[in-house]
């Protein structure tokens, strides 16, 4: 046992202080916002899978959560507008204390393991009044990943109904977003929005948890830059 505690006491805390503190410099690696100077088109954020082979520079931003669903459609004519806060009654509301039931629709399970990191020491989700609940009837909205397939369908719309108004909706992921992969099979939605209003939009293959951390946050006002 003193072991174990002079072993915690020398790690020290090891929560990082985001966002009042400049967030932790990611590996070089790391694929956040694209780049868009010098690229032809326009990119769909919630289309794309970062993926390290592609045509597409990426830099090492990490804040691509978006209130909208064409807010995530990049071009060189047109900045990116990141989520913005919720109106006043609704901060008044959940600005304090948010409860949150994730729904599982489909996917691969990476956005799921991704979004379970928050709730280690190192992010800490609690901290900000924000937790993941087991029942729907005790919570303020929800998170949904995986493209919604067809057999999910129901079960995420029974979700959705059960949560008692007002409610939130949060699409994490290329999957929920778009369809992702699977967009063009009948067994899947062309995303969240065709079938439940959306309120957040966190793009990613899977989101980084920073990225979800911080369109949480712009969402409830904490974070306005």
């Amino acid at each position: 046992m003193l072991k174990i505690l002079k072993t915690r006491f020398k790690q020290g805390c090891r929560t990082i202080l985001f966002p009042k503190a400049k967030a932790p410099d990611l590996p070089q690696r790391y694929r956040g916002r694209p780049i868009i100077a010098g690229q032809n088109g326009s990119i769909d954020l919630g289309k794309i899978f970062f993926n390290p082979d592609s045509d597409i520079v990426y830099s090492n931003d990490y804040s691509m959560a978006t209130s909208k669903r064409e807010d995530l459609v990049l071009s060189q004519e047109r900045e990116m507008a990141l989520a913005r806060a919720l109106n006043e009654r609704m901060l008044k509301i959940f600005g304090r204390s948010l409860k949150l039931r994730q729904v599982s629709a489909g996917g691969c399970n990476a956005c799921e393991l991704d979004l379970n990191v928050l709730n280690t020491p190192v992010f800490d989700l609690s901290r900000f009044g924000i937790q993941f609940v087991a029942s729907p009837r005790h919570a303020d909205g929800i998170v949904v990943t995986g493209p919604v397939s067809r057999n999910m369908r129901e079960a995420l719309l029974k979700t959705y109904e059960a949560i008692p108004e007002p409610k939130l909706v949060i699409a994490l992921g290329g999957c929920a977003i778009s369809g992702g992969i699977f967009s063009d099979s009948p067994q899947a939605s062309h995303g969240l929005d065709t079938i439940i209003p959306v309120d957040l939009f966190i793009p990613g293959c899977p989101p980084h948890p920073l990225t979800t951390l911080d369109g949480l946050l712009r969402l409830l006002g904490r974070i306005s830059s």
